[in-house]
């Protein structure tokens, strides 16, 4: 058995078949990939991991009563998100954010998670073929993954406490295999926090700021072949490295600290597009 620490959940011990995947390279790498993308790069603040939500969703499945499947693919679900996450988006022009789900098939089958599925008895198209509708549903419904993302950055973004995460999570349970929750009134405020998120974290000026200079820089890398595709499926650490070991990217990184060509970004506006998201969360229904 091992245990892991979440800064939501807290301490939970988990079976064997969890140990090993957290020891493959391909999770392990989602820990130096940040979730929010360059953000941190102004806000030092908000630098949690696609791991850390990973597990978070994997766990939130788990008590929720998720089959330990879905707990699986609730922790793999994220595997091929590029470094800096939806920056790759920006990066490769796609407007749906949805880079990493149109390579997820590939990133997994070329992993070493299909090995350990094989040792516990289950099959990478288990993961690939199945519909989990706790892990996933599409906007503006609630989901694990939704869910879980929503409470950690806002608890990030200092938004709300996880106090009040905890209180939320009281209120949520399934019907129809789908995350429903039981007060009109949580219902209301996990929208009103989805909202907010929209507003002052995902469409902050700064922050898009941020993960706009660093779409164009790594472009531009790109572009002049100091950078090839496949870095992009690195880590943020080694990403920053070979961009900063050079004159003019060190320099660059640098600027985008100091918030250099904000003023102008201001005037300009966005120049890379935000997916627009809305979240309608469902109240339980009474049984017939």
């Amino acid at each position: 058995m091992i245990k892991v620490n979440d800064p939501i959940y807290g301490t939970v011990e988990l079976p064997p078949i969890f140990e090993d995947l957290l020891q493959t390279k391909a999770i392990r790498r989602l820990e130096k990939i940040h979730h929010s993308g360059a953000i941190f790069l102004v806000n030092p603040e908000i630098r949690h991991s696609r791991l850390e939500h990973s597990i978070g969703v994997m766990l939130l499945i788990r008590i929720l009563g998720g089959t330990e499947l879905e707990q699986v693919a609730g922790l793999v679900h994220d595997l091929s998100h590029t470094t800096f996450s939806h920056v790759g988006d920006y990066v490769f022009g796609h407007t749906e954010e949805d880079y990493h789900e149109q390579i997820f098939d590939s990133v997994l089958l070329g992993s070493e998670v299909p090995g350990v599925l094989e040792k516990y008895g289950y099959g990478s198209r288990q993961i690939l073929e199945n519909d989990f509708t706790i892990l996933e549903q599409p906007l503006p419904l609630l989901c694990a993954d939704r869910l879980d993302y929503t409470l950690r950055d806002a608890m990030y973004a200092r938004l709300i406490t996880r106090n009040q995460a905890l209180s939320f999570l009281e209120l949520i349970t399934l019907q129809d295999n789908r995350i429903v929750v039981k007060s009109a009134a949580y219902a209301e405020w996990i929208n009103h926090i989805f909202k907010r998120l929209n507003k002052e974290v995902y469409n902050a000026p700064l922050y898009v700021y941020a993960n706009q200079q660093i779409a164009f820089l790594i472009r531009e890398f790109l572009k002049d072949g100091s950078l090839q595709e496949a870095d992009l499926m690195k880590d943020d650490t080694f990403l920053l490295n070979k961009i900063r070991s050079t004159s003019y990217g060190f320099e660059a990184i640098r600027a985008i600290k100091r918030h250099v060509g904000y003023n102008e970004f201001l005037r300009k506006g966005k120049l890379i597009p935000i997916k627009h998201r809305h979240l309608d969360a469902p109240l339980l229904t009474m049984e017939k």
